[in-house]
């Protein structure tokens, strides 16, 4: 209902307002609600290539570690690798988005993906595999990175903060998915044909962009370095910058949780790697109900009240954790499942809250909030998979000391500063 809602005030809005320009005016209805699905679907397809390119990938780390004898901080760099080059790549896409337009870096990006997909397929040794899995996160790097810069585009304020919330469901899909296609590929086949299924889903994503219309109407004059500087006026927005690194800080649990949870499910418990798709697909459905829950309780409830709930539910959740008395898989797999619902309840608007402190340089500002997330995100994997006693444990000390930093920011953000609400 939501989105209908939205497409009819889309093809109401167009003639009047430049964001929606890009629509052509003489569509009927039945194809404008026909164009705006498609356009969902192809933002939710680029918006979810983190999680495909990762959380499909999983269950096959422990069957590396055996088969080519290598330790798992070595084997996770296919995991670390890929996010750093990914952080890398968003601050150069960002600005290309706002000089070139949204599609040339989205094709060229997309392109790099499918190459580095397929050889990461005939990788046949470890550091192979490493290299492959680098490039594939240059490419990567172009989808999530513009499709924010799209959605601020096309919709506005609480219109836009509804799309975003649509987005966190679908995309939710993805984490819930792919751990359990990729077990039954690994199990059925080779982890080799889950990056051959990625290169597909590439292509796929680069044939809608191909058949998409820019949404960007007015491009910058700048040349290009001078477009870099955009970063430089982001770091000066005090406001947004402080809020980027305070909400990063909530994800550092989650990411810590996506590098170890295979070996731990699989290694440790004794569990196949379908069996771990479907505790790791269980534990991502929380992603697809917090935005949900959220998108109920913010008709009644402001946003300045809601995202504490976020930061105070991710500390509650994680203390369970540490203590080593509880049984297991209960340990992990219920108190994580409410820490990454609380992570969610707060991810989609807090992005929208960001994107809302920017006027200009929106492509930058886009590229640079995933980039200070995901490399965080990269950091914490590195840090856990540097081969502790008792990784779990770790989980919830990392769980209650990051949660408790963002929920002082986000306090002190408030008092030193008025910020824009969407």
């Amino acid at each position: 209902m939501v989105v209908l809602v939205t497409i009819f005030k889309l093809y109401s809005l167009k003639k009047y307002s430049p964001t929606y320009a890009f629509l052509p005016v003489e569509l009927s209805v039945v194809k404008c609600v026909r164009f705006m699905k498609k356009m969902i679907a192809l933002l939710a397809l680029l918006a979810a290539f983190p999680p495909l390119s990762t959380d499909m990938y999983l269950a096959a780390i422990p069957l590396l570690v055996k088969s080519w004898q290598m330790p798992l901080a070595t084997v996770n760099l296919t995991l670390i690798g890929f996010f750093i080059t990914y952080c890398g790549f968003l601050l150069v896409y960002g600005p290309m988005s706002d000089r070139y337009g949204r599609r040339p870096p989205l094709l060229i990006g997309l392109g790099l993906y499918v190459i580095a997909s397929l050889l990461c397929a005939v990788s046949d040794n470890v550091y192979y595999l490493i290299i492959a899995r680098v490039m594939q996160g240059a490419g990567a790097a172009s989808a999530s990175s513009i499709a924010f810069a799209i959605c601020k585009d096309t919709f506005e304020g609480n219109l836009r903060q509804r799309i975003f919330l649509q987005l966190g469901v679908i995309v939710a899909a993805a984490p819930m998915i792919a751990p359990i296609i990729g077990g039954w590929i690994i199990e059925s086949h080779s982890w080799r044909w889950v990056f051959v299924l990625q290169a597909v889903l590439g292509l796929v994503a680069a044939v809608g962009v191909w058949m998409m219309n820019e949404s960007l109407q007015e491009l910058s004059t700048e040349p290009l370095r001078r477009v870099f500087r955009s970063y430089g006026r982001l770091v000066r927005n005090t406001p947004f910058l402080l809020l980027t690194l305070a909400l990063a800080c909530i994800g550092i649990p989650f990411f810590a949780f996506i590098a170890v949870s295979s070996d731990i499910y699989i290694s440790i418990l004794g569990y196949s790697e379908r069996e771990y798709g479907y505790f790791f697909a269980c534990n991502a459905s929380a992603f697809m109900l917090a935005p949900l829950v959220f998108s109920r309780i913010a008709r009644k409830v402001k946003l300045t009240r809601l995202l504490p709930i976020s930061y105070i539910g991710v500390l509650l959740s994680a203390i369970p954790m540490i203590f080593s008395t509880i049984p297991q898989p209960l340990r992990l797999a219920v108190p994580m499942w409410f820490l990454t619902f609380f992570f969610a309840f707060g991810r989609p608007p807090g992005n929208n809250l960001l994107l809302e402190q920017v006027e200009q340089d929106v492509g930058a500002a886009s590229s640079f909030m995933v980039f200070v997330f995901f490399m965080t995100g990269a950091c914490s994997m590195w840090f856990i998979s540097l081969g502790w006693k008792d990784s779990i444990q770790l989980i919830g000390l990392l769980g209650v000391c990051s949660a408790t930093v963002t929920a002082l920011s986000w306090l002190a953000i408030n008092k030193l500063f008025s910020l824009k609400m969407p």
